[in-house]
């Protein structure tokens, strides 16, 4: 009889210890990555600059207006076709954005990265191994009757590539460079903020993803910073860097810069990359592991940054090369890559 009721005791006790471990999951979830030492607690931090505004003899225009005018993007067929914020890129237009992707990808593989084309729709698992849900499931585009989502950016599907492996320390830093269409409910405030290509629900980035030991992913961090810089550079358009305050961070990021590119007809710093490091925080939920030369598993470091993302950068080329005549001058880095040969 005793050993009956003993059984009776733990079968209730065991059910009450799954509550409360739920519970305690269903808190630990929401608490975001802990800032690094030398992050700034409520104020960023302009770290670096590059590059000088552009001095116009004529009067500029905005790149939303060169693109009415020209055709190189619709934004009314956009409308028609999907809603307001999902652009249409024509002509010269869809060419530009094309040569910025292939030009961004070639450049990065040069560099050492890995090529991957993921798919565009990634699991609930996915998403929460980067740390993307729960806090912004409402923001993401979701296909309720898979319970799938569209990518809310190329780091998804690409840090998801080693979901629970375990990988060899020598064969660290493993570094990889992707393109994905993104997509997003959310898309800014209202007025001025959504017109053109400043804000939209759709739109095309390359991303940079690295797997690191814990000792390195600092150095690797500033490493990928400087490969994101380098293709502003190329592009010969004006940018500074910001080192993000604690407050202005993402959920998984422990330290992340900022890149803005100079829009020279607002005077406007326009984001274009985030990079960022995590630590093992992504890797502990993806389940990402390396196996230690001295022997043992731990954690690998997972760091991401766009390289870069193109709506912003499209701006930028558009206004900084533009012509009195209304034309736009194509930078050289991209001129072999928007060659009509067919």
């Amino acid at each position: 009889q005793q050993s009956k009721s003993l059984g009776q005791d733990i079968k209730s006790i065991e059910k009450e210890l799954r509550q409360i471990e739920q519970h305690l999951n269903e808190v630990m979830i929401w608490i975001p990555n802990i800032p690094h030492s030398s992050v700034p607690l409520t104020e960023s931090i302009i770290v670096k600059e590059w590059g000088e505004k552009r001095e116009f003899d004529f009067e500029p225009l905005s790149c939303f207006d060169i693109c009415k005018s020209s055709g190189m993007v619709d934004f009314n067929a956009g409308t028609k076709m999907a809603g307001t914020n999902f652009p249409c890129y024509i002509g010269l237009g869809a060419r530009l954005e094309r040569a910025l992707i292939n030009f961004m990808l070639n450049t990065h593989i040069k560099k050492g990265y890995i090529e991957v084309f993921p798919p565009f729709i990634v699991n609930r698992d996915a998403m929460f191994g980067t740390g993307q849900i729960p806090k912004m499931e409402e923001d993401m585009y979701r296909i309720e009757k898979d319970d799938l989502f569209l990518n809310p950016t190329a780091e998804v599907p690409l840090i998801n590539l080693h979901r629970n492996e375990t990988l060899i320390e020598d064969k660290l830093p493993l570094k990889y460079v992707g393109y994905t269409a993104c997509f997003r409910r959310e898309a800014g405030s209202y007025g001025k903020e959504t017109k053109g290509l400043k804000r939209v629900h759709q739109f095309n980035k390359v991303e940079l993803i690295k797997f690191t030991t814990p000792e390195t992913s600092y150095t690797e961090l500033e490493t990928m910073l400087t490969d994101a810089e380098n293709i502003l550079k190329m592009l010969g358009i004006p940018y500074r860097v910001r080192l993000l305050a604690a407050n202005d961070m993402s959920f998984a990021s422990t330290k992340t810069y900022d890149i803005e590119v100079l829009a020279p007809v607002t005077g406007e710093y326009l984001e274009v990359s985030s990079v960022s490091n995590s630590e093992a925080f992504q890797a502990r939920r993806c389940g990402v592991r390396y196996k230690k030369k001295s022997g043992g598993t731990a954690f690998v470091h997972i760091l991401n940054g766009s390289g870069l993302a193109t709506p912003r950068t499209f701006m930028a080329v558009v206004e900084n090369y533009q012509n009195k005549d209304g034309t736009i001058s194509i930078p050289v880095v991209l001129k072999a890559y928007m060659e009509k040969k067919l």
